[in-house]
């Protein structure tokens, strides 16, 4: 008999084991967000990252296999502000998992935390692929990934309070490093301020804004409406007259239009990495930022 309630209570302790080294999971929609769930979570988190840096995060296709993996997610972290409408929406459907639907405390939106910029006045079709709550690109201002990690870690130790103080103590830690990291960007950045580019689409508006930049064009005539023949001739004529320093666009945009008004002007395309893992250096957050500072700079010379 003791040697059966031996066994039980053995067998007791390694389901508590089990338990207790259990990881949230969490679904996250783009990669930032999903290395940010990693930095703070650590062993306590399983991370499923649903895009690449080579992927356009407003069309993916709501896969199967993603519907799978939302089933099971404790977390769902997206940007929100309609960046996904077009397959989270179905993939919450499908899933039929109440932990994630929006309102609910494993749902969580990085555009919420964060002042958004470029809202419309009006939407209409005419206006382009425009988004109502403003620009969800916010991952390439710096100062807006600290104020999703400040929500993040908060809602991490809300899902799993047995281990809120080890979120906590991440949290800290990461927030300490990222405010230095900071102060170094904007203190090489200032060579940046007032530096005219060219953009693709809205994809850097954050990080132009941040660093005190000036678009002084677009390849799209209209956000998320493709490059055309007229659009580029008439840019062109208008970099002869007042040159940019750079043309940027992300690892996800077709650079051939980026390309052809570099070959005509002279000013140079950089491919910024946009987000984690969009460069060989921009391994993780900290790469992302001192890989986009680095080619700007050397863009600005």
């Amino acid at each position: 008999m003791k040697t059966i309630l031996k066994i039980l209570a053995l067998a007791g302790l390694s389901v508590a084991s089990v338990q207790a080294l259990a990881a949230l999971n969490i679904f996250a929609c783009e990669p930032e967000w999903g290395t940010l769930a990693k930095e703070l979570g650590g062993d306590r988190v399983g991370v499923f990252t649903a895009t690449t840096a080579l992927q356009d995060a407003h069309r993916v296709e709501a896969r199967p296999s993603l519907i799978a993996r939302a089933r099971n997610a404790d977390l769902l972290l997206c940007t929100g502000s309609e960046l996904e409408i077009g397959w989270v929406p179905l993939l919450l459907t499908q899933a039929g998992n109440s932990r994630i639907q929006a309102g609910a405390p494993g749902y969580l939106e990085a555009s919420q935390q964060v002042a958004r910029i470029e809202i419309p006045q009006r939407v209409d079709r005419s206006q382009g692929d425009v988004h109502p709550g403003g620009n969800p690109h916010i991952q390439t201002d710096a100062r807006n990934i600290a104020r999703v990690a400040e929500a993040l870690a908060q809602r991490l130790a809300q899902l799993d309070p047995q281990n809120a103080a080890d979120y906590k103590s991440r949290s800290q830690a990461f927030g300490a490093r990222w405010q230095q990291a900071i102060q170094r960007w904007e203190r090489a950045g200032a060579r940046l301020k007032d530096m005219p580019v060219v953009v693709f689409h809205k994809d850097f508006s954050y990080l132009i804004r941040w660093m005190g930049m000036r678009e002084a064009g677009s390849l799209e005539p209209r956000p998320g409406i493709p490059p055309t023949p007229a659009q580029l001739a008439a840019l062109v004529e208008q970099m002869k007259r007042a040159p940019a320093k750079a043309i940027l666009y992300a690892p996800y945009n077709d650079p051939r239009a980026a390309q052809f008004l570099s070959e005509r002007t002279g000013i140079p395309a950089v491919m910024l990495p946009f987000t984690v893992g969009g460069s060989a250096k921009a391994g993780d957050l900290f790469g992302l930022f001192d890989e986009t500072i680095s080619l700007l700079l050397e863009a600005s010379k």
